[in-house]
């Protein structure tokens, strides 16, 4: 990664040192683990490999970002578009591995973008109790001239049973008051601060507050469909509980175990591309100075643009203070 950058890039890179040092932590597996053997730790390996081998029903909730169903280029790696048939036989040679890993009240999170949501619905309801679709927008790109710009995701939430994991009110959503509306004078449902009218609202399965990590963001990597910090913060806070375990087969550049950490939960991550992998350590590292996450503060999610307010409510996402840990994780 010697790639020149703009003074003000704050993507996260690699150095050769860098990259020895977080090799020597990655995992790779010849045979069956225990859970603490791979606990809060990345598994640098085809995630097809290693599945037979994790321990049984250890895992709380479940965040599965696969490839989708287009032409891309992983670090040198290529997935290529298939018919849609194609790409749910490849489905079913993964998912189906899912449930012997997981507790009865397991929560699972499978990202997907329209080429590729039919797909893992079909495949994904004979093996789970499908909950909800989340569609979030992902504001970026330039547009298309012959077609409507792509400009969302898809996430399927299931669940294992009907006894699962959701906490709605450490979700909420904080909002700008655009029309405030009072009784006797008196604001209803909202409140005046020093920055403005702003109400807590439920969370939605349609999901607009969200930026995908690009250069002047602190927790941007090089990888090509890094998903943001903010988004995971979302899923693991509903669906899991503090000292949970959360597990993501297709780690990328670790934002699932990054978050995980910073919000007092357990984690387990498997990435083919070592170099990914190393990243995942890396910010695993700088997690422990940093627990901030951005969009989130003061115990709610704020929306875009009210970036003043939320920084002068952010401590750290648990808002407590912890002694400085070492450097590494």
């Amino acid at each position: 990664m010697s790639e020149k950058r703009a003074p003000r890039n704050r993507t996260i890179t690699l150095s050769e040192k860098e990259k020895t040092l977080y090799q020597a932590r990655l995992v790779r597996l010849s045979g069956s683990v225990s859970v603490a053997d791979v606990l809060d730790r990345t598994i640098c390996q085809d995630v097809l490999a290693v599945f037979a081998w994790l321990p049984p029903q250890s895992i709380d909730l479940v965040f599965a970002d696969p490839p989708y169903n287009l032409t891309k280029s992983f670090n040198g790696r290529s997935f290529t578009e298939r018919p849609l048939d194609e790409y749910e036989a490849w489905l079913e040679s993964w998912l189906p591995q899912l449930p012997r890993l997981l507790k009865p009240t397991a929560s699972i999170y499978i990202c997907g973008d329209w080429r590729s949501s039919a797909a893992i619905h079909r495949v994904a309801q004979k093996y789970f109790t499908i909950r909800n679709r989340i569609t979030w927008e992902r504001e970026k790109g330039r547009g298309a001239k012959t077609n409507w710009k792509n400009s969302s995701e898809d996430i399927w939430f299931c669940t294992m049973s009907d006894n699962y994991t959701f906490h709605v009110e450490d979700v909420m959503l904080k909002r700008r008051v655009l029309a405030p509306y009072t009784e006797d004078g008196t604001p209803k449902d909202w409140a005046e601060t020093t920055r403005g009218r702003f109400r807590l609202t439920h969370p939605s399965n349609i999901w607009t507050d969200l930026t995908v990590p690009f250069w002047s963001m602190p927790e941007n990597t090089d990888h090509p469909t890094q998903k943001p910090e903010k988004l995971l913060a979302k899923i693991i806070l509903a669906s899991s509980n503090e000292e949970d375990v959360v597990f993501d087969p297709f780690l990328g550049s670790g934002t699932t175990s990054v978050v995980a950490k910073k919000l007092n939960r357990h984690f387990i991550g498997v990435e083919l591309d070592e170099q990914y992998a190393c990243l995942a350590e890396k910010r695993l590292a700088l997690a422990n100075d940093d627990e901030s996450i951005q969009g989130y503060a003061d115990g709610v999610f704020w929306e875009r643009n009210t970036l003043a307010e939320q920084k002068k409510q952010m401590k750290s996402p648990r808002q407590k203070t912890k002694a400085k840990q070492p450097t590494l994780f």
